[in-house]
């Protein structure tokens, strides 16, 4: 073990929400762990996404609580919920239940498909962003 005294060994769920009442939240596919998306939940989509099992968000544009997949279909399945030491993010192991498996409302699986490059010295106005799929 590292020379940190300061183990947060704190086992009550606290989530730290931010000063909009909201906390970020990365899920991720369970089979793959690739990144599928990431948005916020507040009090009532975190409290729905654990009793339910099924991830629920909270829209910023919109500013209501958003059943992932409720139209598309895509719903996302909850197989694991963790959160960080400082309990102000959240993370989501999810299965989507649809085939093939998409999380973005691009039709991609995933809402991380554009690469930045990095490395090359490039001034942020110049980067040239790539698609991956």
């Amino acid at each position: 073990m590292s020379g940190n005294n300061n183990l947060d060994e704190t086992t009550s769920f606290l989530p730290c929400y931010d000063e909009k009442g909201l906390i970020p939240c990365i899920a991720i596919e369970h089979n793959t762990n690739e990144t599928l998306m990431f948005a916020f939940m507040n009090e009532e989509a975190l409290q729905t996404s654990i009793s339910t099992g099924i991830a629920h968000y909270w829209s910023r544009s919109r500013q209501n609580l958003w059943k992932k997949g409720e139209t598309s279909g895509q719903l996302q399945k909850i197989i694991s919920m963790r959160t960080d030491c400082d309990q102000d993010c959240i993370l989501i192991e999810v299965e989507v239940q649809t085939s093939p498996a998409i999380a973005c409302h691009t039709g991609r699986k995933s809402c991380f498909y554009r690469s930045i490059p990095v490395g090359s010295g490039q001034g942020i106005k110049d980067i040239t962003l790539t698609f991956e799929d």
